[in-house]
């Protein structure tokens, strides 16, 4: 089975701790994520981000199928990374990294996200118009909605 990767860079104008709360809590998520998924957390989320932690959601990707999502946060170094792996839901495999780093007037994010589909190579055949498409658009949302909050990142003028 292939293993795809997805990646998404974003420069925002807040400080290191600011984007540590924001990625580090798990009930921030639903902010981020296009309503029309209905993205709702059903367990897991009461403390601050730890490895081991298990999360547990709801989501409506496609057509209106609710699908249970299970992550378990594997990695935290604190205000640098972590780690969250699907451990039951719609994907084969699912590895995601979140990175922030302080840069001149602001953070940037950066997310590597490693994923199989299911069904083999029906899976594949769908993936370049289904899955693909629709990892683009969450994460555009994404960007977009935290510009809408934090505002648009612009570098400091040297």
């Amino acid at each position: 089975m292939k293993i795809y990767t997805f990646h998404a860079k974003q420069n925002l104008p807040i400080t290191l701790d600011e984007a540590w709360q924001l990625l580090s809590d798990p009930k921030n998520l639903k902010t981020i994520t296009p309503d029309y998924m209905g993205f709702e957390i059903l367990s897991g989320a009461d403390r601050p981000m730890y490895p081991g932690q298990i999360i547990q959601y709801i989501v409506t990707p496609v057509l209106g199928i609710k699908t249970k999502w299970v992550t378990e946060i594997t990695h935290v170094q604190d205000h640098t990374y972590f780690v969250d792996e699907q451990r039951f839901g719609p994907y084969a495999l699912w590895h995601h990294k979140h990175f922030i780093k302080e840069i001149p007037g602001g953070v940037e994010m950066e997310d590597i996200v490693d994923y199989k589909v299911p069904l083999g190579i029906l899976g594949q055949l769908v993936h370049p118009v289904l899955v693909k498409p629709k990892l683009n658009e969450i994460f555009e949302y994404r960007k977009k909605k935290l510009v809408e909050l934090y505002g648009e990142y612009k570098a400091p003028i040297s």
